[in-house]
C-alpha cells in the first residue's frame, strides 16, 4: 500500500487511532513527495515533527524516479490534476500499490489505480 500525505497527517491525530493500526498492519510505503509535503510544512509543532520523522524512518520512502515522472506526465496529459497528485498516483502505479487516501475523487478516474479510503471502512473492517 502507498499511504497518501493526508492519511499520514490524519494518523498523527489522537482521534484517528484506527489509521495508525491500519498503517502498522502493513509495511507502509510513501512517495518521496509525501516526505516533502508532510515534513516541509512550516507550522509543524515540535511534537508533530518528531512523530513524522519517526514515521518516515520506518516507512519505505519510494523515490520520484524517471519512471514515476513519466507516469505522472502521462496522467496529466489525460486530465487536469495537481503535480502532487500525479506524482502520488504515478508512484502507486509504477510500484503496483494500492493508494490509501481520503481524497478518492482526485484519483477515481484512473482505471488502473486501486484506491482505498480508510474512512469508508466500518469498525468490523468491511468496506
Amino acid at each position: 500500500m502507498l499511504v497518501d500525505s493526508n492519511i499520514i497527517i490524519y494518523a498523527a491525530q489522537p482521534e484517528h487511532s484506527q489509521l495508525r493500526e491500519l498503517i502498522a498492519e502493513y509495511s507502509p510505503a510513501v512517495s518521496a513527495l509525501s516526505y516533502l509535503e508532510v515534513l516541509g510544512y512550516h507550522l509543524l509543532s515540535e511534537q508533530q515533527r518528531q512523530y513524522f520523522e519517526e514515521f518516515f524512518q520506518v516507512a519505505q520512502v519510494l523515490p520520484i524516479s524517471q519512471e514515476v515522472l513519466n507516469q505522472a506526465v502521462a496522467l496529466r496529459q489525460q486530465r487536469r490534476m495537481t503535480v502532487g497528485d500525479a506524482i502520488i498516483a504515478g508512484t502507486a502505479l509504477v510500484h503496483g500499490l494500492t493508494l490509501i487516501t481520503r481524497n478518492v475523487d482526485d484519483f477515481r478516474w484512473i482505471a488502473e489505480l486501486n484506491i482505498l479510503n480508510p474512512f469508508d471502512i466500518d469498525t468490523s473492517g468491511v468496506v
